[in-house]
């Protein structure tokens, strides 16, 4: 949700703050007061193009930030964390900055990042209805996205996407294995035989630290056991097997000595607990030599030594060619032994992966048919919500179909990779072609959206697939077809519909031209249905009809100031100003008839009575 827009020096305004409504927000003004620059400032921090020409005379750069709140586990939220920016108490600060000089400069919570970063988050915060933005959903991509969106498909379009990958990952296989040349062939004999010399010397991770440490101790064997004799002699001679040649006693003897004669002396003080203390030690000294005594009894022959060396030679081979340790030897060889499998392209070998490759495809056939069941079901249920919708907003006789077709069989999957021939035609996306078909007027032919619509028809098409959208995703569609109320005769039950318990979403809608053509009792239900889907989700829409503007939450008023006397660099300013209470009142009656006489400001004070849910 949008919580502030800021601007600075784009065109016409030189500084505005808006701080548009949780729920619909009115943009109003007389004709070229700059009500666009508000939906460029959007479109900026979108990522849309930097105009310079839209920089203010004088300025050396043009500014736009908007601050939005965000859930925790919104996608704007994740792609921003992916981007190197944690959302700082729910809010994500999205800004550009376009210089005089024609560059730009996108911001992500401080961050300077690459402009496809600020899409990404904004596409997932903002979607623009206005005349250029809103052919984008001509495109079959954004149909088949916004009928997935409409019909909640999640858990069947996940299903279908992992049997996808699974089929995908193994005609990559069968392709490569089809396509090997006598290099692979080569390889896989090199392969082979080296897997078969790492297997005949059977290294494992560490092997040659150890022997070489133990080489180590034999090398040094004579110098270790004069050195652990002489120790052992010094602190217990009993340990050896021949006569100290020395009177002195040894260091454990010297220790029992006095603890001995610490005892036998019967005065008061500490002397027995000295004694103890000696004992302990004589104890630890005695596990010193147990300790020592063990290494006179290691064997350290010659032959030992011969071996060593050559077992660590053989070793040292393996790791100079496959390391530069023997844990990557080891892993080396595992990951050669799955690559022969795959260039052992064999008769036996092929069959065996088609097969499984077949029983993949079955998977991926079965989860695209309930993937298409599901399409197929919301989009008869939205276009007849929509086609019901379209009558309230002075479009009598159009009508929305959204066809669901299953992809003829071309012999190649639908992103270029190879296929069986007579298989029916899969792409990550599905197996269906989705087209929405537009019928502006009754007698009129059908369609493709975006080729059969004004860009006033087409904003109020818009509006009645996102109201529609909105009702179905929260769970209140009361049917299909024809046993559907119409719109325009559904009261307080279609007014209610899908909002009242519907939680609100993270999403900002702008509509611009969307009351292009429209007028009386046909602006007021605009107004209605704009009020209703500002019941999910926050809704901004520039107007100029007084019955819209009037179902607002919150109201602003775009308005040119003429040029400062005092300053010549500067011509036509533009100002945008919150107006509320009475100032509303005015601005509805100006809308409503151009004067703000006593009997249009009734008129104004009663349709803002009269507009509510």
């Amino acid at each position: 949700m949008l919580e502030e827009l800021d601007i600075r020096n784009l065109g016409p305004i030189r500084e505005a703050t808006i701080t548009p409504a949780a729920g619909m927000t009115a943009i109003t003004g007389e004709t070229g007061a700059g009500k666009s620059m508000l939906l460029s400032a959007l479109n900026l921090i979108s990522g849309g193009p930097a105009d310079a020409g839209r920089v203010s005379t004088g300025a050396s750069e043009a500014w736009a930030q908007g601050i939005f709140a965000v859930s925790e586990d919104a996608a704007a939220a994740t792609i921003a964390r992916e981007a190197g920016v944690e959302p700082e108490d729910g809010e994500l600060f999205l800004s550009r900055t376009v210089r005089a000089a024609g560059r730009s400069r996108a911001v992500l919570g401080g961050k300077s990042l690459p402009k496809s970063v600020l899409v990404a988050v904004a596409g997932e915060l903002i979607t623009i209805h206005g005349q250029a933005e809103q052919l984008k959903i001509a495109s079959p991509s954004r149909q088949r996205d916004f009928l997935d969106r409409a019909a909640g498909d999640e858990r069947e379009l996940d299903a279908y996407r992992e049997a996808w990958r699974a089929l995908s990952a193994m005609d990559e296989r069968l392709a490569r294995l089809r396509s090997q040349e006598s290099s692979a062939r080569q390889r896989a004999d090199y392969l082979r035989e080296s897997v078969e010399h790492i297997n005949e010397v059977d290294p494992h991770p560490g092997e040659d630290e150890e022997l070489k440490a133990k080489r180590d101790r034999i090398e040094n064997a004579a110098e270790i056991a004069e050195g652990v004799s002489r120790a052992l002699g010094a602190l217990d001679s009993s340990q050896l097997d021949y006569d100290s040649s020395s009177d002195s006693a040894s260091a454990s003897d010297l220790l029992l000595q006095a603890a001995q004669a610490l005892r036998g002396i019967h005065a008061s003080g500490d002397f027995g607990e000295l004694a103890d203390r000696l004992e302990s030690l004589n104890a630890e000294l005695q596990d010193v030599v147990f300790a020592l005594s063990g290494h006179l009894d290691e064997d350290f022959g010659d032959a030992d030594l011969d071996t060593l060396n050559a077992r660590i030679h053989e070793l040292g081979e393996l790791m100079r060619r496959w390391g530069p340790t023997l844990a990557d030897v080891v892993a080396w060889r595992d990951k050669a032994a799955f690559e022969i499998e795959d260039l052992d392209a064999s008769p036996e070998k092929l069959a065996e992966l088609e097969a499984e490759r077949e029983q993949l495809y079955r998977v991926a056939v079965s989860a695209a048919d309930a993937l298409s069941s599901a399409r197929t079901d919301a989009a008869s249920r939205l276009a007849a919500r929509v086609t019901a919708e379209l009558e309230s907003l002075a479009m009598a006789g159009a009508s929305l179909e959204i066809r669901v077709t299953p992809r003829k069989t071309s012999g190649a999957t639908g992103d270029g990779k190879p296929g069986a021939a007579g298989e029916r035609g899969l792409d990550q996306n599905g197996g269906d072609d989705i087209a929405f078909l537009f019928t502006p007027y009754e007698g009129s032919p059908q369609l493709p959206m975006g080729k059969s619509a004004s860009g006033g028809e087409l904003s109020r098409l818009m509006l009645a697939l996102e109201l529609s959208a909105a009702d179905m995703h929260a769970g209140a569609d009361g049917g299909a077809g024809e046993s559907r109320q119409p719109a325009s005769e559904a009261g307080d039950a279609g007014d209610n519909a899908g909002s009242a318990d519907a939680a609100p979403s993270d999403m900002t809608f702008i509509f611009d031209e969307v009351d292009a053509g429209v007028g009386g009792k046909a602006a007021a239900e605009l107004g209605r249905r704009l009020a209703r889907l500002a019941r999910t989700s926050q809704v901004i829409v520039v107007t100029h009809l007084a019955q819209v503007a009037s179902w607002a939450d919150a109201q602003f008023v775009v308005t040119k100031e003429p040029p400062d006397a005092d300053d010549d660099a500067v011509g036509v300013v533009t100002t945008v100003a919150e107006v509320q209470d009475d100032a509303r009142v005015h601005e509805v009656a100006r809308m409503l008839s151009g004067s703000e006489s006593e009997a249009s400001l009734d008129h104004a004070r009663e349709l803002l009575s009269s507009s509510t849910l």
